[in-house]
Order: C-alpha cells, then sequence, then structure tokens
C-alpha cells in the first residue's frame, strides 16, 4: 500500500470507515451505512461470520498460494468483486470513475449500478476491466431495454438483476436527512429522457419517492425470460435467500446467483447473507455459480463464504469508504487489505489454492 494517499493508522476496514466518516457529510454518511428500520440485518451480516467458527488443517505446505479465480470464464486476482453501489459521486469527486479504475488495476470485476453518477459509457471509457451492469427494472420497459442494450454495446459482460427491490425499504436516517442528490450530482444513465432527478419536494427521502413512481412493482419470474430474450449476455438474479426461489431461478433462465439482502437495505429482520447462502448452494447443485454479498469486513469472512460454496464475495461498503478517504488509490487500498487478510487466512486454514478451500473447514455445527 506504498504510496497511497491514506492514514498510516488505518490497518484495517473499520478504521477506514472511522476517517471516512470524517469526510463525507452526515447525509452521505447516512446513506451509505444505514440499514432498514431498526437496522438488525444490517448488523448481523457481520455479526453472523463472527459466529461461525473455523477448524484449520495443519502441516500443509502452503509456501506457494494462488488466490485467483474465475468469474464467468474472466479470471480475477481474488474471490472479490465490487458490488452495485449507488451514487458514488456523494464520495468522490471521481465516484465510479475511480472505483472502475482500481478494480481493473486490483484485477477483479466492477458491477455499476443503474443509479450511478457516471453513465455506462463513462465508466466503460475510464478503465478497460472487466464491468457488468446492476439493473433495476422500470415500468416503462423501453427504459429498461435501452439500459440493457447500452451496456452491452458498451463491452459489460453480464446483467445483474436486482430482484429484493420493488419499493424502497425504510431507511430511516435517510427519511430523517430527507436525502436527496446536492445540486451537480445525477443519476447520470437517465440523462435526456427526464428520470435523471430525484424529485425535490419529498417530505421525505427523494429517493424513496423516485423508486416508488418508476420502479415495476409487478416484476415477476416471467419478465426474466424476457430479459434473456433481448440480450446475448449472461444474466445473474441478486436478492436471492431462499432455496425454491435458487431453484426457480434457474428455470426461468438466470446464469448465475448473488445471495443477498440488499446490505440490510430493505426488509429488515431478514436472514444473513452467510447463513442463507448454504442452502441457496445445495439447491444449485453447482448448475450455475453463486456469489454473495453483505457483511465482508476481514479474510476471514471470505474464506467462510467459499468455505460454504461461494464463488467470490461482493464488497460494497468497504469500497465506498477507500473511495470516500483517497479516490481510487482508496479503494485500492482496501481491495488490498482484504487481499492480504485473505492470503494469511488461507495460509492459516492450510489453504494454497482457493479449490482446497472446502466446506469442512467449518465447524459441523455451522453447515447444513
Amino acid at each position: 500500500m506504498k504510496n497511497l494517499e491514506m492514514p498510516n493508522t488505518s490497518i484495517n476496514i473499520f478504521d477506514l470507515e472511522a476517517v471516512a466518516k470524517t469526510k463525507l457529510t452526515t447525509l452521505a454518511y447516512d446513506y451509505y451505512s444505514s440499514g432498514a428500520c431498526d437496522e438488525k440485518t444490517l448488523l448481523a451480516n457481520m455479526s453472523a461470520f463472527q459466529d461461525i467458527w473455523l477448524r484449520p488443517r495443519m502441516l500443509v505446505d502452503v509456501s506457494n498460494r494462488d488466490m485467483s479465480t474465475t468469474v464467468f470464464g474472466k479470471k480475477v486476482s481474488a474471490p472479490i468483486l465490487i458490488a452495485p453501489a449507488a451514487f458514488q459521486g456523494l464520495a468522490h469527486l471521481d465516484g465510479e470513475l475511480a472505483t472502475a479504475r482500481a478494480a481493473e488495476k486490483f484485477g477483479t470485476t466492477m458491477i455499476l449500478s443503474t443509479l450511478s453518477n457516471h453513465s455506462i459509457e463513462e465508466v466503460r471509457e475510464a478503465a478497460a476491466g472487466n464491468l457488468w451492469f446492476q439493473l433495476y427494472v422500470y415500468k416503462d420497459k423501453g427504459v429498461t431495454k435501452s439500459l440493457i442494450e447500452r451496456a452491452e454495446s458498451s463491452g459489460y459482460t453480464a446483467l445483474v438483476l436486482t430482484v429484493d427491490s420493488p419499493l424502497l425499504g425504510r431507511r430511516e436516517r435517510d427519511v430523517r436527512n430527507k436525502f436527496n442528490l446536492p445540486a451537480g450530482l445525477v443519476c447520470k444513465n437517465f440523462i435526456g429522457n427526464y428520470l435523471e432527478q430525484l424529485p425535490g419536494d419529498s417530505a421525505e427521502s427523494g429517493l424513496a419517492a423516485y423508486i416508488s413512481s418508476l420502479y415495476d412493482t409487478s416484476l415477476s419470474w416471467k419478465d426474466l425470460a424476457w430479459f434473456k430474450s433481448i440480450t446475448k449476455l449472461p444474466v445473474l438474479v441478486k436478492g436471492i435467500l431462499r432455496a425454491d426461489d435458487a431453484r426457480r431461478a434457474i428455470e426461468y433462465g438466470a446464469d448465475g446467483i448473488i445471495v443477498s439482502n440488499h446490505g440490510g437495505r430493505q426488509l429488515d429482520t431478514t436472514i444473513p447473507t452467510i447463513h442463507a447462502l448454504p442452502e441457496v448452494v445445495e439447491a444449485v447443485d453447482e448448475r450455475v455459480e453463486v456469489y454473495m454479498d453483505g457483511g465482508i469486513r476481514r479474510g476471514t469472512d471470505i474464506l467462510k463464504a467459499i468455505a460454504l460454496g461461494a464463488r467470490a464475495v461482493l464488497i460494497g461498503r468497504p469500497m465506498l469508504w477507500g473511495l470516500a478517504v483517497a479516490g481510487q488509490s482508496g479503494v485500492l487500498t482496501v481491495l488490498d487489505m482484504l487481499k492480504s487478510e485473505f492470503d494469511l487466512a488461507m495460509a492459516l486454514s492450510g489453504c494454497p489454492t482457493i479449490a482446497d478451500i472446502t466446506t469442512d473447514l467449518i465447524d459441523k455445527k455451522y453447515r447444513r
């Protein structure tokens, strides 16, 4: 982490969050950090990892370790992807551009949010790395189809359909702050069709009002087949927490599944994602790749997720803390921190390669 503009005292993700909080406005920090209602799921996503115990192997030659893997055939330097996160311009002027450049330098995949402050095309021009595009579905199917076509023509290699957000979860910190985008920030993917601005006259959250008026609340499984019919890209379904939904997603054509509860930002008291992961992995039975997000803060968290069947994990808030502290170099520092911790966890667990990270590393109490 040499030559990065980072505080010398920041040695882990929690340190970086503390620094980021001093750099962000209250509105921005609360938007990024908050969860729905009492924030029980937000906290449980992290504490659930701490409740899972490891059973490391001894006397394994770990002098040479390889953390690389593939996601949809594309090599990544470690099983750490960047989750879709809206409005990154609240953290840094370069926003998604900085994040994409850091992802390329690190050698991983970034997922761009529909609600980005830089457009699909701008992010692609900023970085040549592997990009996926996360999709919210609008009532106007023409808007949705246009986003898919733009992502495909810009060289994005997969679509991530978020299915847990027909309405916005009640994020009470945003309600208190009357969340809205400051002057100069818009939903850049919608310039020209009058959907780029959040409503400025909302008595509560401008984002909640935007989603309530524009997102398609009639979205159902049959729509997944429609998405598949209009794109050549693989489609991952993000927001799955149940075995039956995982099987149904595959039935309707999903090419991948992301186990997610939206970082605890939608339905509070939803099951922590690391608890949902084994059930989904078992239901999928290796037919498609399974990923997960939610609560990843340590290298051991990544090890546990891989051991329980995830192909890779997605990080959201940690990336935002790095972005707020030092832009591109801050995001890269976060990725390097987690990779370094993961490397140590592999070595101390007796796992020289990703293939060696198997379920028997997890204490029996926590396996399905």
